[in-house]
């Protein structure tokens, strides 16, 4: 498992490789948060959030959950890391960039999440209901 310390710097490092344009209006920047979150329609643990891109009272920003990294991805070492959390920072400013830019079509991530969301629920619609457990917390040691 890598450090909070090395998550921190390959997330610098992987935002270093992306234009400059694409933190305009990013007013909240990129946080790492050592939450592991889980989204309220997974089904037994399954299934965490990366990654979340946020707009709130005007704020845009972009969070990393090192916690859900570490709950799917616990057994990589940094490069593995670095190629993983390349895809997951991307997909976050592909959000960011379509929100500022009105981007709201079939061809927009927002409509792919959802495919996949829809995807998700119906190989498992012939299973009960999620157990109603703590959706997001604190990493333990």
């Amino acid at each position: 498992m890598i450090s909070i310390e090395e998550y921190k710097a390959i997330v610098s490092e992987l935002m270093d490789e992306l234009p400059e344009e694409f933190f305009r209006d990013l007013t909240g920047g990129v946080i790492v948060s050592e939450a592991w979150v889980i989204p309220d329609y997974a089904w037994d643990h399954d299934i965490y959030i990366m990654g979340q891109y946020q707009v709130f009272s005007g704020i845009r920003q972009i969070v990393m959950f090192k916690g859900s990294f570490d709950k799917v991805y616990s057994h990589v070492n940094a490069e593995e890391a670095r190629n993983l959390l390349r895809g997951v920072l991307r997909h976050e400013f592909r959000h960011h960039l379509e929100s500022i830019g009105g981007v709201r079509n079939s061809a927009s991530l927002l409509v792919e999440d959802a495919r996949k969301k829809a995807a998700y629920l119906a190989r498992h619609a012939n299973h009960a209901a999620p157990a109603e457990e703590p959706k997001s917390g604190k990493t333990e040691p």
